[in-house]
């Protein structure tokens, strides 16, 4: 997802502060190693299952016992654990660009809302976290929150969803580069490596056989192999247009669509308007953020802008009205994004563009 670098410079803490922090948190005693901790005295047996250790993003990650202060440090791993009934056993959640889905309304509200944007590093630690789970590298790096090593050195182990590591190359200065197509089952996988570290597997499993059902339904009607599609994250004056294997690609492929943009293989390229127009997509979709951090940021400011620029308002989709709103969660790897697959079908159906 295309996100400007957080106005906040991310203090690193010196290790005499971690130190101070460990003590006065407790976080060291977390889930983390300390099977004393929670008073439970150091001779309790551990919870059937555990401990759950993952080969996570190029780290080993242990497990000892299912979290019960984990803070979601990306919407759409909050959406994960929402979805998994796991409310009651999040301390809090982080970097929201959506209102929260549908229906989990009630149980994001039990959760303490740590920042709309990243939480500093030291506002994580407030809420002695067990566990800390994210969507992008970028938020357990530098800029970021904090480095995984940082919460290492606290005992709090990290996730991070292999949607935004496997097969993809985040060295470069962008939103990185896929090597390989991304598909639904690495979100499935992130999934049930949630489910396990909770202590839920057939939570994630019914999750899994859901969102499945869902996309089998959506692309059940239609044949939609002629269409070409433009998928349009955020910013008017350089815009972060979706490249063949992310997401969209997932929706894209799902449908049997075209991408006009799936010769790029960087996740979201910034594409001036003159090669957009050029290629001239039969369906603009358009990211409908709430957030503020970039320019033409909502649908309607997209589209204003769409309907008004000079070398825009000629464009098929633009001339015929043919736009699809998606929420930023929907055009990221996540369990929105099957919300993209469901949308996008209908409207397409909607469009006439069905054979």
């Amino acid at each position: 997802m295309p996100l400007a670098p957080p106005a906040r410079s991310a203090a690193l803490l010196l290790a005499g502060t971690l130190t101070l922090l460990l003590a006065a948190t407790g976080c060291g005693g977390g889930s983390a190693g300390n099977p004393s901790a929670e008073g439970k005295g150091k001779d309790a047996q551990p919870a059937s299952g555990f401990p759950v250790t993952l080969d996570n993003c190029g780290e080993r990650v242990r497990i000892d016992r299912p979290p019960r202060r984990a803070v979601a440090l990306d919407q759409g791993a909050a959406e994960i654990m929402l979805s998994l009934g796991l409310a009651d056993r999040m301390a809090g959640t982080g970097t929201w660009t959506d209102p929260v889905l549908k229906g989990l309304e009630k149980q994001n509200a039990k959760v303490p809302r740590l920042a709309d944007r990243y939480p500093s590093f030291e506002k994580v630690l407030d809420t002695e976290p067990d566990f800390a789970a994210a969507s992008f590298a970028y938020t357990l790096g530098k800029g970021g929150v904090a480095p995984r090593e940082q919460f290492a050195k606290l005992g709090v182990p990290t996730y991070l969803s292999p949607t935004d590591c496997a097969d993809k190359d985040n060295s470069g200065d962008g939103d990185g580069v896929r090597t390989r197509p991304l598909t639904m089952e690495t979100v499935h996988g992130e999934i049930r490596d949630l489910a396990r570290v909770f202590g839920v597997p057939e939570r994630g499993e019914k999750l899994v056989a859901e969102l499945k059902d869902r996309v089998a339904k959506a692309t059940s009607k239609g044949d939609f192999k002629d269409v070409t599609v433009l998928y349009w994250f955020a910013n008017a004056e350089s815009p972060y247009m979706a490249g063949c294997c992310g997401a969209p690609g997932i929706v894209t492929r799902a449908l049997g669509a075209k991408n006009v943009f799936d010769d790029t293989r960087e996740e979201w390229p910034q594409i001036n308007w003159e090669t957009v127009a050029d290629r001239d997509p039969d369906v603009l979709v358009i990211g409908d953020l709430t957030r503020r951090s970039q320019s033409a940021e909502s649908a309607a400011k997209k589209i204003a802008f769409l309907e008004s620029d000079p070398v825009t308002r000629n464009m098929t989709a633009v001339r015929k009205k043919r736009y699809v709103l998606l929420s930023g969660q929907a055009m990221n790897p996540t369990i929105r994004t099957v919300e993209g697959v469901e949308k996008v079908a209908a409207a397409l159906r909607s469009y006439g563009l069905a054979k």
